[in-house]
């Protein structure tokens, strides 16, 4: 671009290269320093999509002490860090391309290749944690006698928890006990069945739990927001509504502390 074009789009306030790969931007622009320190309400972009979304429902990723790709899913810790939509096909992409040590501008920036089964196993451990907190919080009920109940009564329940190594004629008494509740529309209580017992007993502090609801209650939303999470980036549907997977982009989430 010569001088007399680069002053006429200052002059005019444009500023987009027509060149579609002079404008894409530099990976390492694309770094912050995590929620809560920089500008308010700033959205972040993708490594990979360059699709700007809020940071609730994006993955942040830091360099740890020995140059490792840490997954900072509260964006909490400290140092510069780069965003990511959150799905596992993205993340991939994400270590395929080489896309941390290009933004981190560092080839020591070692990326697992296991790295998104490490998101994963975080993913799954934050939504025992917030299991745990919702059960002390007192919004869960468990026992397929407790359940039934409570999918009969009045205030219903907000979701089932299912082990994911359950028997099948007891989730089909479940799932019968909702349709007499709800009728058709039964799509619309989420039925949580990622862990397994032995994760519901860590996570509810008691021994072979099978069965399980989540009841109205603040404890009740932290810990479906971290569910829909998981189920988003394993590009899994959280309703029976929900046609294939979760879209890239699409996903948000709210993930208070309870």
């Amino acid at each position: 671009m010569s001088p007399d074009e680069s002053l006429q789009r200052r002059m005019t306030g444009e500023t987009a290269d027509p060149n579609p790969e002079a404008a894409e931007p530099d990976p390492s622009t694309l770094l912050d320093s995590g929620l809560g320190r920089g500008r308010a309400n700033a959205l972040r972009t993708c490594l990979v999509t360059r699709v700007s979304q809020a940071p609730g429902g994006m993955i942040r990723f830091v360099l740890g002490p020995d140059g490792a790709v840490v997954p900072d899913l509260r964006a909490r810790l400290p140092g510069r860090g780069a965003w990511l939509t959150p799905t596992r096909a993205v993340l991939n992409e994400a270590v395929k391309r080489r896309a941390f040590q290009r933004a981190f501008k560092t080839k020591e920036a070692a990326a697992p290749a296991d790295l998104a089964d490490r998101v994963a196993e975080g993913l799954r451990a934050d939504l025992r944690q917030s299991l745990s907190l919702a059960n002390k919080a007192g919004c869960v009920v468990a026992g397929f006698a407790k359940v039934e109940s409570a999918i009969g009564d009045k205030a219903g329940v907000a979701a089932v928890i299912q082990a994911s190594d359950g028997s099948a004629d007891g989730r089909r008494k479940i799932v019968a006990a909702l349709h007499r509740r709800h009728g058709s529309a039964i799509s619309c209580i989420p039925v949580i069945d990622d862990l397994s017992n032995t994760e519901l007993d860590m996570a509810l502090g008691r021994d072979h739990v099978i069965h399980a609801a989540l009841v109205a209650g603040v404890g009740a939303s932290g810990c479906l927001a971290r569910w829909r999470r998981l189920r988003s980036f394993e590009g899994l549907a959280t309703t029976a509504e929900e046609a294939g997977p979760v879209r890239d982009g699409q996903a948000a989430f709210d993930l208070h502390d309870d």
